[in-house]
């Protein structure tokens, strides 16, 4: 397996080298050292590396991402089929954040101007004035 050093691996994923630290410190992704104590990074880090990018892309968090890697093999670079079954785990949320994006596009024009969520006249986010029963001020942004 090609190892690569730890600048050739963020150049080649397009992330800064302290991301790179930073994910491994999350168990995102794993290094080997050298006897000089150098990280190297196994090839197919570039691909752990991607999909890490594109999850926080779509707003996936990357405790969710790590618990989605733990179904993958760390020795080899995992298959289609494996990351198929990966990815699957977030379908349902992609679909959750997918509704919730269209019902700010639907209802967009409505909160422009709203200046609080939680006002009777705010649609998207407290239909109703359901919310004013729990006190003054914003209390949540999701639609239920």
């Amino acid at each position: 397996m090609r190892e690569l050093s730890v600048g050739e691996a963020a150049r080649r994923a397009g992330v800064a080298v302290s991301a790179l630290h930073f994910y491994e410190r999350k168990g995102l992704i794993r290094s080997l050292r050298t006897s000089g104590n150098q990280r190297r990074y196994g090839a197919d880090v570039l691909r752990r590396l991607a999909v890490i990018r594109v999850a926080q892309r779509v707003g996936i968090p990357l405790e969710t991402v790590r618990r989605a890697f733990e179904a993958l093999p760390e020795e080899r670079t995992p298959t289609r089929e494996e990351w198929a079954i990966m990815s699957a785990a977030w379908h349902e949320e992609l679909e959750e954040r997918i509704a919730q994006l269209v019902n700010l596009k639907d209802r967009l024009t409505d909160c422009i101007g709203c200046g609080c969520l939680s006002l009777t006249a705010c649609a998207l986010a407290n239909p109703g004035d359901t919310l004013a029963a729990e006190g003054d001020g914003a209390r949540r942004w999701e639609p239920r």
